[in-house]
């Protein structure tokens, strides 16, 4: 099992929940996150005055599939979250050891 976690902008977020569920992905969790990459933020104007705003909201996603389910929500997610400008966000795969559903007690790929 992995747990994916991506991090995309905030108005592509139901264009990836449909997309993950096309693909079998049954759960998912949702953040709102603040933060930035190359991107290093950008300036506003607020009030005649000028400011930086260095953290860009953004949308974090947590996602656990079974192993060979994890290209295929990868791909869903690439091709729901692309824009093709800085910031479209990324991908972070890890492994998951054990997974417990807390009300039947199902362990494991039974429990996702």
């Amino acid at each position: 099992m992995k747990k994916i976690e991506a991090i995309i902008k905030p108005f592509k977020l139901d264009e990836v929940r449909e997309a993950l569920s096309e693909v079998g992905v049954t759960g998912l969790t949702v953040t709102e996150v603040k933060g930035f990459g190359r991107q290093k933020g950008h300036t506003e104007l607020y009030r005649g005055a000028e400011y930086v705003v260095d953290f860009l909201p953004k949308i974090k996603i947590e996602v656990v599939v079974a192993d060979g389910t994890v290209e295929t929500a990868i791909e869903a997610i690439i091709k729901a979250a692309r824009t093709g400008k800085i910031g479209d966000g990324k991908i972070f795969v890890t492994p998951v050891e054990q997974v417990v559903r807390i009300r039947t007690g199902e362990t494991d790929e039974s429990a996702i």
